[in-house]
């Protein structure tokens, strides 16, 4: 069992920055893959950063470049540094963990967090 909790969503002016917290706790040293997903209102859930325990990264078009995703294993926390965010980037956050090897993208996430909002305006 892994238990995820995210902060640091708030609002922000479109070209603004804010960085996100997922702080894991349980059986995290099973932990393969964590990521971050968002859901916008009215639309489906949508994989934005993936790292493994290993540190390789994968993100989606739409935020490469301007998300960067990485983790503190000494604190069991996982971040997203999100720079020049967009109205398009207003979503719930949740941060995902999951137990599988392979690929992150695409991976099973079993666990997650219970969401943070983000809101742009431009």
């Amino acid at each position: 069992q892994v238990t995820l909790v995210e902060s640091g969503g708030g609002s922000v002016q479109s070209g603004g920055s804010l960085r996100l917290s997922c702080a894991a706790s349980g059986d995290t040293a099973r932990t393969y893959c964590m990521a971050w997903f968002r859901q916008a209102p009215g639309s489906g859930r949508e994989g934005v950063a993936w790292i493994s325990t290993a540190g390789s990264t994968d993100y989606a078009d739409s935020v490469k470049d301007r998300f960067t995703i990485s983790q503190d294993n000494g604190k069991n926390t996982l971040y997203l540094q999100m720079n020049n965010l967009k109205p398009e980037d207003t979503a719930t956050y949740y941060c995902a963990a999951s137990l599988r090897r392979g690929r992150c993208a695409g991976n099973f996430y079993a666990y997650w967090g219970q969401g943070t909002q983000v809101t742009v305006s431009s």
